[in-house]
């Protein structure tokens, strides 16, 4: 179980992802809290190529250029939707 939350968690940086934070800023007026600022900010986080070779494992990755990592990144990406689709 915990392994799976690792690789899900690798596979995730390794493909890139978004994340949306929202800030808020509160004024205490006639005893009560009132909201009188929010902000949402979404930020895309690029893939992680280091991430990509840590999920390729043991193979002679350490050798390829990140043109060759991206296609391989792709490839794998092609087979893991089609076994999900499966």
């Amino acid at each position: 179980m915990q392994q799976d939350r690792i690789n899900e968690a690798i596979l995730k940086v390794a493909l890139g992802f978004s994340t949306e934070e929202v800030t808020e800023e509160y004024d205490a007026r006639d005893g009560e809290l009132k909201l009188v600022k929010r902000k949402e900010t979404r930020k895309e986080i690029p893939p992680d190529l280091k991430a990509v070779k840590l999920l390729l494992g043991d193979g002679d990755y350490a050798s390829l250029s990140d043109e060759e990592l991206e296609r391989e990144k792709q490839r794998l990406l092609r087979e893991f939707k089609n076994s999900n689709e499966g």
